[in-house]
């Protein structure tokens, strides 16, 4: 299944592209956005890190069926990518996201994650949600617990700033149907 267009009260998660490269890497390439990102992101990233990981990684994964992943735009500015956002069908790995410094602390990513959320259970019908996370990424962190998720898990990770503990969080589709149930 392809990543369908997805909008929300103030976003539109667009299906990546690979025209999507020149914008990702203007804003991307940035120690606030990769920190606390996996270790096989390469820094410094390389100039055509974005085209090369689109095209090479994240399309090939969307066409197998594996991943889907979604640029997060503005309405009010529907052509400026602000950040990413992708679901995983990978054990013990989901979700993964990145927003770019100036649209933080809006409430954006935990919008877009609603959205997302309600494709992978509903519409993708996976039974869990798993999100592994940087100990250190408080955002992060406060987007997986106004989500109902529970950290089940901590060990060692590699993360691009290096070596700290990782968390895994999760969800499961009944949990986050009570959470649905509870804010309608």
């Amino acid at each position: 299944m392809d990543s369908p267009t997805l909008q929300t009260a103030r976003l539109t998660l667009a299906p990546l592209q690979l025209t999507d490269a020149p914008a990702i890497q203007q804003v991307f390439p940035q120690w606030d956005v990769v920190r606390y990102l996996d270790s096989h992101v390469p820094w410094p990233y390389p100039d055509d890190g974005a085209l090369t990981y689109i095209r090479d990684v994240a399309l090939p994964a969307v066409a197998e069926d594996r991943e889907w992943h979604w640029t997060i735009r503005l309405n009010s500015e529907p052509v400026r990518v602000i950040g990413c956002i992708s679901l995983h069908d990978q054990p013990e790995n989901h979700r993964g996201f990145w927003l770019a410094p100036p649209w933080r602390g809006h409430g954006y990513m935990r919008e877009a994650c609603e959205a997302i959320n309600a494709f992978w259970f509903e519409t993708l019908q996976r039974p869990v949600m798993q999100v592994p996370k940087a100990a250190g990424n408080e955002a992060s962190r406060k987007i997986s617990e106004r989500e109902g998720m529970r950290m089940i898990e901590r060990r060692n990770g590699h993360f691009v700033s290096g070596a700290m503990v990782q968390e895994l969080w999760e969800l499961t589709r009944a949990e986050w149907r009570a959470m649905q149930a509870r804010t309608s």
